[in-house]
């Protein structure tokens, strides 16, 4: 029996990727394997923790089988990690597995399952680690009524991206405002560049006892930071730069800064 779905696959983010140029960082993008289709992000440059922000839609999708087995035991898919070369093939930096939330035409979208909800998913390189991606997926039937039956996409919109879908509300993470400050404790000069997120944020830049920051929207969930990057390079002639060493700051809960509440304070003093 044959049955047509759409399969939405909601590429946030990666972190803690494979750096494959010698900078230290790489140009990732994915490739998602369903059945007989693939799509791809975006390339971002420059990055280990690339945020996608992408939606990938996978149009007349067919499978043959009972409707009770595609939505208890859907058919696996496979996302790929690639680095893009200026010159040449791309590079493979890792691969992934995935099964989707299945949603039969004759069921509601609605909580608990419906809208799913971003997970990591663990990259590996061969036998050993390399990352982790945060994505959400959904296998949506099309029933009799065709895809106009299908939960629409809700924004946000990106006019600037053209054709590239968001991550739809709901699923996206709610995002905050941070800064990222760097506060040397000894006097001495270094180049360095702190990359946070999909970008260096602040780049090839010499820190002489300077109070340096920036900033930067993540999201509320502290879980879903990314690791903090900072490379060390030498400055060569000719505006070269050679990759010293780097180092990861997996976890910023410790440095987290929290404001207090006035309201509270004002309610303690006078209470």
């Amino acid at each position: 029996e044959k049955q047509v779905f759409q399969l939405r696959a909601h590429m946030y983010q990666a972190r803690s990727l494979f750096a494959a140029d010698s900078s230290g960082l790489s140009d990732p993008f994915a490739r998602v394997f369903f059945i007989s289709q693939s799509q791809c992000t975006e390339v971002l440059n420059e990055t280990l923790c690339p945020t996608w922000d992408q939606l990938l839609v996978f149009d007349n999708v067919e499978l043959y089988g009972e409707a009770h087995e595609m939505r208890d035991d859907p058919p696996i898919i496979v996302i790929e990690i690639y680095d893009q070369d200026t010159v040449g093939k791309a590079d493979f930096m890792g691969r992934t597995f995935a099964k989707p939330v299945v949603k039969m035409s004759d069921e509601h979208y609605c909580p608990p399952r419906f809208p799913p909800q971003l997970e990591y998913y663990q990259i590996y390189r061969g036998n050993s680690t390399a990352g982790d991606l945060l994505a959400a997926f959904e296998l949506l039937q099309i029933g009799p009524g065709g895809k106009s039956d299908l939960p629409p996409v809700d924004g946000p919109t990106d006019v600037d991206r053209g054709p590239i879908l968001p991550v739809p509300l709901g699923i996206r993470p709610v995002l905050s405002k941070y800064r990222v400050e760097v506060i040397p404790l000894e006097h001495q000069i270094l180049t360095f560049s702190i990359v946070w997120g999909s970008r260096a944020y602040i780049p090839h830049q010499a820190l002489d006892n300077q109070h340096t920051f920036a900033s930067q929207d993540l999201p509320e969930n502290e879980l879903l930071h990314p690791p903090l990057n900072i490379r060390v390079v030498d400055c060569r002639a000719f505006g070269r730069y050679t990759l010293v060493g780097s180092h990861a700051v997996s976890s910023l809960r410790k440095f987290i800064y929290r404001p207090p509440d006035k309201k509270a304070q004002h309610w303690n003093m006078t209470g």
